[in-house]
């Protein structure tokens, strides 16, 4: 496993969402924190697709076929959905609503566990740096 800037980022933002889970009844601590990593984990795919050569990898390197990848994809999704659940449910729960909180829980740790494979899955599809070639000129092949 490879851990690039965004990984390490992504598991830094893990690591306060479990701290804002922890301190839940904070809701100064608990909420923006919560939005806040949300955001992030939605711009994500923006960023990697402006800065990483997608063409190459998926489709001149066949990788889209790749069971990793859609595996990935999935996970992705499920954690797009779980947060917009979880978004609904906490609105409910601001708004004086108590019988929104068991869903507002089971949503937490869904998302929780979900987004760390997410995590875990972005780390075995990251590629490494291009060092390869260098080496190989290096040797003469």
């Amino acid at each position: 496993m490879n851990l690039s800037g965004p990984v390490l980022v992504s598991i830094f933002t893990y690591l306060l969402m479990l701290l804002a889970y922890r301190y839940h009844r904070k809701r100064w601590f608990h909420i923006p924190v919560m939005s806040a990593i949300v955001v992030y984990d939605l711009c994500m795919p923006f960023y990697l697709y402006a800065t990483r050569d997608w063409y190459r990898r998926l489709i001149e390197q066949e990788e889209i076929f790749s069971m990793m990848i859609w595996t990935h994809i999935m996970l992705l999704i499920t954690l797009y959905v779980l947060y917009a659940l979880q978004i609904i449910a906490g609105r409910q729960l601001l708004k004086g609503d108590n019988e929104s909180r068991e869903d507002h829980v089971a949503q937490g740790k869904g998302i929780l566990i979900v987004r760390a494979l997410v995590i875990i899955s972005a780390m075995m599809l990251v590629e490494p740096e291009r060092q390869v070639e260098a080496v190989a000129l290096l040797i003469g092949d």
